[in-house]
């Protein structure tokens, strides 16, 4: 709850030094950059960005910078905040690792294009913080895996995050589209989900935070809302990460995502 006595000028403190902790030196360039054409702008991103949500309960700071990264990727709009929330999650104590694990899990929700592009922006500042480790993690790849095996555990796992829900996929595309049911479990949860790097419950953050700020898959956003409770998440949490695409997606997408909230938490 905000605390009504909190001045404009407390919030700027605050998010100034929360800003310096995820930019680290060049953090302030976020404001100074636009003190020639839209100081007001500047302000509200550190008053409103980081001194009212990231200064908010129900996130650490390295789970918002994933979050973030998450979201942009789906987004694919924003390549140079992008490369900025990249630094800023090695600056939290994100690992390379994370980082790219949680844009190659983005690509089941946004597709390849986007995953790639977020992927060279990775790059580029990986090769300038090689300080902070590799960035590979241990492969996943079973060769001996048969696709009736690679299939099961992809069931597996699509029960494991969605419940019940995975019983609707199939009733939903089982009839018209059955490759493409297929497809959802050996690939989305045999070959991604599965992956190490990230858990379960982090996974899901990141593809509350893409749906909710891509705002074309509110049935998804559902089930993986469902899925977040189902891994371990809290509604403290999932409300956090709605409120936070506000600053990256807009007003009407986090509005939109705290209605799915509300049907899934009617519905539990």
């Amino acid at each position: 709850m905000t605390d009504t006595a909190t001045t404009a000028a407390d919030r700027f403190e605050r998010g100034l030094s929360v800003l310096d902790e995820v930019g680290g030196p060049s953090g302030r360039a976020v404001v100074g950059g636009l003190a020639d054409i839209a100081p007001d702008l500047g302000r509200y991103v550190v008053e409103f960005g980081y001194g009212d949500v990231y200064s908010g309960p129900g996130l650490t700071l390295a789970q918002r910078q994933l979050a973030t990264i998450a979201a942009l990727t789906g987004m694919g709009t924003a390549a140079p905040q992008l490369r900025w929330h990249i630094g800023g999650a090695l600056n939290v104590g994100v690992t390379p690792a994370e980082v790219v694990e949680t844009i190659v899990h983005i690509g089941v929700y946004a597709g390849f294009p986007a995953v790639l592009n977020a992927l060279a922006e990775a790059r580029a500042v990986f090769a300038e913080r090689p300080e902070a480790g590799n960035p590979v993690t241990a492969s996943e790849i079973r060769p001996d895996e048969t696709t009736q095996q690679r299939y099961e555990r992809g069931l597996a796992k699509l029960a494991e995050v969605d419940g019940d829900a995975a019983d609707h996929i199939f009733e939903t595309l089982g009839a018209t589209s059955p490759d493409l049911a297929r497809y959802l479990v050996e690939f989305a949860f045999a070959d991604v989900y599965s992956r190490p790097g990230l858990d379960l419950k982090t996974r899901e953050l990141a593809t509350v935070a893409a749906c909710t700020a891509m705002g074309t898959a509110a049935p998804q956003l559902r089930v993986h809302l469902h899925g977040l409770l189902n891994v371990g998440g809290t509604v403290e949490e999932a409300v956090a990460v709605i409120t936070q695409m506000a600053s990256y997606a807009g007003f009407p997408a986090a509005i939109n995502g705290i209605a799915a909230l509300r049907e899934v938490l009617a519905q539990r």
